[in-house]
């Protein structure tokens, strides 16, 4: 038997790259995936790979800047699927790379909304339903730029140590619940955004998307009892 038969993911970023994968790879064990994404052609084209895995997909095209629209998805889903087993909280922005001081105003808005507040606004649609299952599990894909005061990677960095300490902040807060929440740092991975990130470096040296995707499987099995880790 598939490990996460007749259990609900909901993935976001899923269109390509890392959450791509992971939304494969939780299909391939049997999930219905609930695919969150800008790119409706990329949504499409996921789907056709969750079919090909044997499971099935319900497409959520969804820009994250748009925060209002992200409120509805937590009754939506509730009507439809009366829980949410998982939730992979992957959809990111690198943004600028350059000194704080020379940031674009707006660009850096973009990063905090994307990279936190839209994470917190899923936080509070989506809690009630993973309550609801019987082994609730959230993971948020974080970065070594969460840890690391690095020139020039000002907005990403502090984004991602912010949505750290908010994960943190919330698996305490459910510690006495059935809902564990966990974060991976990947490392470096063959993305465009890495490719956006050190244009000069060989991409084929750097692990795949996939490999990520092994990793959160781990994470989210109804066996996994730790919470509030911070895995590699």
């Amino acid at each position: 038997m598939k490990r996460l038969e007749g259990r609900v993911a909901l993935v976001t970023g899923a269109s390509r790259g890392i959450g791509a994968a992971i939304a494969r790879r939780l299909a391939a064990e049997g999930a219905h995936i609930v695919a969150v994404a800008r790119t409706v052609g990329g949504l499409e084209e996921l789907d056709d790979a969750v079919k090909a895995a044997g499971s099935s997909a319900t497409l959520v095209p969804l820009d994250l800047r748009e925060l209002e629209r992200i409120d509805p998805l937590g009754p939506h889903l509730h009507q439809r699927f009366g829980k949410l087993d998982i939730f992979v909280g992957n959809a990111a922005l690198l943004g600028n790379l350059g000194p704080l001081s020379h940031q674009d105003p707006k660009l850096f808005h973009d990063v905090m909304t994307v990279n936190v507040t839209a994470n917190w606004r899923l936080i509070r649609t989506l809690e009630p339903l993973l309550k609801l299952s019987d082994a609730g599990r959230a993971v948020f894909v974080t970065s070594g730029a969460a840890v690391s005061a690095t020139a020039y990677w000002g907005p990403y960095s502090i984004s991602k140590s912010a949505l750290e300490m908010m994960a943190r902040i919330w698996a305490a807060e459910l510690a006495r619940s059935s809902v564990k929440v966990n974060l991976l740092d990947p490392g470096a991975v063959r993305t465009s955004m890495r490719a956006h990130a050190f244009p000069g470096e060989d991409p084929m040296s750097l692990p795949p998307p996939e490999a990520v995707a092994e990793k959160i499987v781990e994470l989210v099995l109804p066996g996994y009892a730790k919470t509030g880790v911070r895995a590699t």
